[in-house]
């Protein structure tokens, strides 16, 4: 069966033009123009993905996601969005949008960036016989299988992509990975000019799992490289 997107988005020539060229693409969409109605279109679709916009009638994007994030099951959202500046992605980003995306957008990217997402989900749904069930590192410790993280015994609250990259470092302690090779295996695409979207979500981890971000004992900066998760004393 073609996998389900749900596109809301309260322009509805830019929401016809996009719905039009993803089912070019084989996906079935449903569109929504304002925040209460893509609420009530996931709980009665069950998209595989959601792509949704920030500045909505009704009930605002940001509200949205907070709400589809705060109840099952796990859905992927892109945040697409007019707005550019750091605040409002990490807004997004906080509020457990898997990815962020400016518009108007080339549709070859947004294309991108949906199969990329699609491959993550296939490849988080396979067995993995080889992952081990539980990463620990000091008091950290990652449930793989649960997707759960703790300090100390601490539930730390993680985004879907926070998690993923952590528990991608923690699987290769002491592996030097470059801001390209994170976009590509965590995030599933390589376009050059995105990786301030990785540091912007290594930032953001180094705040919830490091005790202090600025002198940080797991995720290290390997200067002029990238970064590498800290290897067991």
């Amino acid at each position: 069966m073609a996998q389900k997107i749900l596109l809301i988005e309260d322009n509805r020539d830019y929401a016809e033009i996009l719905a039009l060229n993803l089912r070019d693409e084989g996906w079935a969409v449903e569109v929504a123009h304002d925040g209460a109605a893509g609420l009530a279109a996931a709980e009665a679709v069950g998209p595989d993905l959601i792509i949704l916009d920030l500045m909505l009638p009704e009930v605002e994007g940001l509200e949205v996601c907070r709400r589809l994030r705060a109840q099952p099951p796990y859905t992927p959202i892109i945040m697409l969005t007019a707005k550019s500046t750091e605040l409002d992605r990490v807004l997004g980003l906080e509020m457990g949008a898997d990815d962020y995306i400016v518009k108007p957008c080339s549709l070859h990217e947004l294309l991108a960036r949906i199969r990329a997402i699609f491959r993550r989900v296939e490849m988080m749904a396979r067995p993995k016989a080889q992952a081990p069930p539980r990463l620990s590192a000091g008091a950290l410790t990652i449930d793989v299988e649960k997707r759960s993280v703790a300090i100390a015994g601490k539930p730390v609250e993680l985004t879907a992509r926070e998690f993923d990259l952590l528990a991608h470092f923690a699987g290769h302690p002491g592996r030097v990975f470059t801001r390209a090779d994170l976009l590509h295996q965590v995030w599933g695409y390589g376009h050059q000019g995105y990786e301030h979207t990785v540091n912007t979500h290594i930032n953001r981890l180094r705040a919830k799992v490091e005790q202090d971000p600025s002198e940080p004992r797991y995720i290290l900066t390997v200067w002029g490289v990238g970064y590498k998760f800290a290897e067991a004393p």
